[in-house]
């Protein structure tokens, strides 16, 4: 299986882009060192996602950065990206697995333990779990998870564990200090002024803090 050997994962949306072109905001982000982009446009139909994430895909083949689509196993396919996000009430991973071959990055969004046990079982490359901290875009799962939850899950957990919701600079050190693998963040940088300077700043935390998280076991890191 492949590695999530990366810290900070980006995931896009075009609507946060502050009125730039996503494929520019992305260029940005992969100029400051941003290595992963996740491409989430599930509004739009196939065709204008496809059209969309091909624009996208010229940015991120040029700086060498992995590309991971939101959900749609035929649109990463179609452009062979480097793997998928999936929801954890999507396709089960070992369908995705079979239908994109041990070479993918397989991760899956979850909301509590049950459902990041059920994703280390099935095989998983990493998780992402949150929210975390409050944030208007996470409301609709419920209240956020709180740093102390966050941390009792990834006790019990090998998997790579990514945070998310609400993940501001500031809080980079005591997410690393709770056992985070890595941080995964949208409009803290998306819909920034300046995606290049926000990106650097995340980077320089993470490369500050990344090294106080508790002595657990990790795969693929």
């Amino acid at each position: 299986m492949p590695h999530a050997s990366f810290k900070l994962y980006m995931i896009g949306d075009r609507r946060q882009c502050g009125g730039r072109m996503l494929s520019e905001t992305v260029q940005s982000a992969a100029e400051a060192g941003i290595t992963v982009f996740q491409f989430r446009e599930k509004d739009l139909p196939l065709r204008a996602q496809f059209e969309l994430a091909s624009k996208v895909q010229k940015v991120t083949k040029k700086f060498d950065m992995k590309l991971l689509i939101n959900d749609r196993i035929d649109l990463c396919l179609a452009l062979d990206a480097e793997g998928v996000h999936l929801p954890v009430s999507g396709l089960p991973i070992s369908v995705a697995r079979r239908l994109l071959g041990s070479d993918k990055l397989i991760c899956v969004s979850c909301h509590k333990y049950e459902e990041v046990k059920k994703a280390e079982t099935e095989g998983a490359d990493f998780a992402v779990l949150g929210p975390v901290y409050d944030t208007p875009s996470k409301r609709s799962y419920g209240s956020p998870l709180g740093l102390p939850e966050f941390k009792r899950i990834r006790e019990r957990i090998s998997l790579p564990l990514f945070a998310i919701g609400g993940i501001k600079p500031y809080r980079v050190k005591e997410i690393f200090s709770a056992g985070a693998d890595g941080i995964a963040v949208v409009s803290a940088i998306s819909s920034t002024g300046d995606v290049g300077g926000q990106s650097r700043i995340f980077l320089q935390e993470i490369k500050r803090h990344a090294g106080t998280s508790n002595p657990i076991t990790l795969i693929a890191l």
